[in-house]
């Protein structure tokens, strides 16, 4: 594939110093890839500060933090919040006839899903009407920006916005049958996005997790006049992992935000032709609060184990090692639970959604069933389910991950990499 760029090397020290600005677009909600890089920028004395998405009070209003709101924020973020609301999406924005999509979805019953028609000409008015207010706002932003930040400082926006699912009842029951449905309960993927429901959240999704990218750099143009100003962006565009001995490129499916992410880079791609500094970076998985929907996205975690020990086998690695072995059940060795992942990622139903090329992938039920068995199969080798391996090696990413996008954004040589698991294995033991 052209554009498949994987980092292969541990990016040299940037250079930002005690006075320059880093820049959080997106909150900073429970441990998340955000974390990382928010670390590093505190390690290397930056001014941090945050911008929030507000609050919907229970009419519907878009506000501000309330001052609890507010401190709670800039604790967790340890930085100054920008406090003026950046929600991007257009779920609930009244068209014409005074009703937005989620007061539309309301009537739908779940039986009668495949009823709903997203009309374009609704669509096209009430996303105008998102996109007005979010750079309506984000202009206000980059206004407080401009005053608070000197000339010739070093600026690094991480773009953390993701996300979009309509907010509505009826989405949930559908996207579970979707992410974890099995038998009779399954429902495909290319199904539902084909859906008038599909084509809704897939505008939602360009609008909130790639879109907002673009109109963070055109905005902040100002800022580039007197300031050298660096982006990055969180991608996701299936990962390399360990696969009977040999890195090989894999990813979850069904991944419905997929368009959106390659949207996401073509916005990266389009601004280094104009000279911006702008790369999206794409991550392994996770397991996450937000990711709790996906079951099976844990699934090619497992490998970073194995990684671990190839890329260098330092203390790094074996304190991870050895707090992933302390929470598996009595008699099952970090050895059985590598072999337990490798059963499902070498299996052959997997060959079908190998190809990198004809990402994203749509589900199948055979391949749904295999996912969810491997994935409840894994869980069931620890000693609680709700403290798994995938927690230690879920953090062990974030952090490789917030290191390699700091030290590569001072200097990066595409739009778009890779962070496979031999360079986060390799980060962490170096």
């Amino acid at each position: 594939m052209e554009r498949y760029f994987p980092m292969r090397k541990v990016p040299a020290k940037a250079g930002y110093k005690k006075g320059d600005v880093f820049v959080l677009v997106g909150e900073l909600f429970g441990r998340g890839y955000a974390n990382g890089i928010v670390d590093e920028a505190r390690k290397a004395g930056m001014t941090i500060v945050g911008i929030t998405v507000g609050r919907r009070d229970s009419d519907g209003t878009l506000r501000p933090l309330n001052p609890e709101e507010l401190a709670e924020a800039e604790a967790n973020l340890g930085g100054r919040i920008i406090n003026i609301p950046l929600e991007a999406g257009f779920d609930m924005e009244p068209a014409a006839d005074g009703q937005s999509y989620c007061d539309i979805l309301k009537g739908i019953k779940p039986d009668a899903w495949e009823s709903f028609v997203c009309e374009q000409a609704r669509l096209d008015e009430v996303r105008a009407k998102g996109v007005a207010r979010f750079r309506g706002n984000l202009a206000k932003v980059v206004a407080e920006l401009q005053a608070s930040i000197p000339a010739g400082v070093n600026i690094l926006f991480a773009h953390a916005m993701a996300g979009g699912i309509p907010r509505a009842r009826l989405f949930m029951p559908l996207l579970n049958r979707v992410f974890k449905g099995s038998g009779d309960k399954y429902l495909q993927s290319e199904q539902f996005w084909d859906s008038g429901l599909g084509q809704l959240c897939s505008a939602s999704f360009n609008e909130v997790s790639a879109d907002t990218f673009s109109h963070l750099i055109e905005m902040t143009a100002p800022l580039r006049a007197s300031n050298t100003v660096r982006y990055t962006a969180y991608g996701y565009h299936g990962c390399e992992v360990l696969i009977s001995g040999k890195y090989v490129w894999q990813s979850y499916t069904p991944y419905l935000q997929g368009w959106a992410k390659i949207r996401l880079e073509d916005h990266a791609i389009a601004a280094r032709k104009e000279g911006v500094i702008a790369t999206v970076y794409n991550c392994p998985e996770i397991q996450t609060n937000s990711s709790a929907l996906f079951m099976g996205v844990e699934l090619s975690l497992y490998p970073l184990l194995q990684s671990l020990v190839s890329e260098g086998n330092g203390p790094v690695a074996r304190e991870f090692i050895t707090e992933c072995a302390a929470l598996l059940n009595d008699g099952v060795t970090v050895d059985s639970v590598l072999d337990a992942a490798q059963k499902y990622l070498a299996n052959p139903v997997m060959q079908a959604f190998s190809e990198l090329s004809a990402w994203p992938h749509h589900s199948t039920r055979e391949q749904m069933e295999l996912m969810l068995a491997a994935s409840a199969e894994l869980i069931a080798l620890n000693k609680s389910p709700k403290e798994i391996v995938c927690a230690p090696l879920s953090r062990a990413v974030f952090q490789a991950v917030g290191f390699l996008m700091f030290h590569d954004s001072w200097a990066p040589e595409k739009p778009v990499a890779w962070l496979n698991h031999d360079i986060i294995a390799r980060q962490l033991n170096s």
